[in-house]
């Protein structure tokens, strides 16, 4: 198939699955679930505007990061209908997922950067659990993996909306914490 000429306005099923890397049972799959939209030829073929590969790539990377397709949804019933949405359009959605998306990060990398050390999660398997997670008392806090787990706590005063809910964050070496909390009720560590 030939690819889509840059100034073609509307594009095939097949030219919208070339050009955006998506599979063609895909793309009828976002319009079903209402992501995307096509007209039909006097034919009966669908056809795409131009500006539909840029809601297909702004599904693709937001899967990839693992926002549920309910929440992409939402976040594209923002855009308006009958027009190609502008610029301060996507800085509007934009905008409205700023928070979440840094929550993700944030899990994200504190994911990468604690998952060989103590999660506080009560399996107490790791040298570190016995200095971070002694007799497993962050269960006392409730389930989950109570350090790495930023819906439980959170890195950094001001970030979480309860400053009394946060824990401190491992430091990057488990090995080096190497003292136990003054108060043994804290769920904080310590690191020399």
């Amino acid at each position: 198939m030939p690819t889509a000429d840059w100034k073609t306005k509307e594009l095939t099923p097949g030219q919208l699955s070339e050009r955006s890397g998506v599979a063609v049972s895909a793309l009828h799959f976002y319009e079903r679930e209402g992501l995307i939209s096509s007209r039909r030829t006097s034919g009966n073929q669908r056809r795409y505007t131009r500006e539909t590969l840029r809601r297909v790539a702004f599904i693709r990377i937001s899967q990839r990061v693992g926002i549920p397709l309910s929440e992409i949804r939402d976040a594209l019933d923002r855009l308006p209908e009958g027009r190609t949405p502008t610029r301060r359009d996507w800085e509007t959605l934009s905008t409205a997922w700023q928070a979440d998306l840094d929550e993700r990060i944030t899990q994200l990398v504190r994911l990468r950067d604690n998952l060989t050390g103590c999660i506080g999660c009560g399996c107490l398997s790791l040298g570190s659990c016995k200095l971070v997670n002694e007799h497993d008392r962050l269960g006392a806090e409730g389930p989950g993996a109570r350090v790495l787990d930023v819906h439980l706590n959170c890195p950094e005063p001001g970030l979480c909306d309860d400053p009394g809910d946060s824990l401190s964050v491992l430091p990057e070496n488990p090995d080096s914490v190497c003292s136990l909390p003054s108060d043994p009720d804290s769920p904080t560590v310590s690191a020399c």
